[in-house]
């Protein structure tokens, strides 16, 4: 099996009014959800983002979860995207082979 990585925009905050446009995004709340049979794992967190003057502009209204979701990772950087999901990657393995466990003592089974 392999793991599944989705991510989700929980939430984004917006100037009311920026270079005159409406609703502009300047900070988003994601979510990473890693999930491989039934083990889970969750990452969050926010991340700035920087409407470009001149830049196309999308309405807040007209915003898709594919588009916010490509803002935070390229705002994050490749680097940075890697070692999200490989830290949900090397949570999930422990789950599945824990590296510690704490069996009960000999004395009281």
């Amino acid at each position: 099996m392999s793991i599944t990585n989705t991510w989700i925009i929980e939430q984004m905050n917006c100037y009311p009014t920026y270079e005159n446009q409406t609703n502009v995004v300047f900070n988003v709340a994601w979510r990473v959800n890693a999930t491989e049979d039934v083990y889970n794992a969750t990452a969050y967190g926010t991340v700035g983002v920087t409407y470009e003057v001149g830049s196309p502009y999308t309405p807040f209204a007209d915003l898709t979860q594919d588009q916010v979701v490509g803002w935070v990772q390229g705002s994050m950087g490749a680097e940075r995207v890697a070692s999200i999901e490989d830290g949900l990657a090397t949570n999930i393995a422990n789950q599945v082979n824990p590296p510690v466990v704490t069996p009960a003592l000999p004395w009281n089974a």
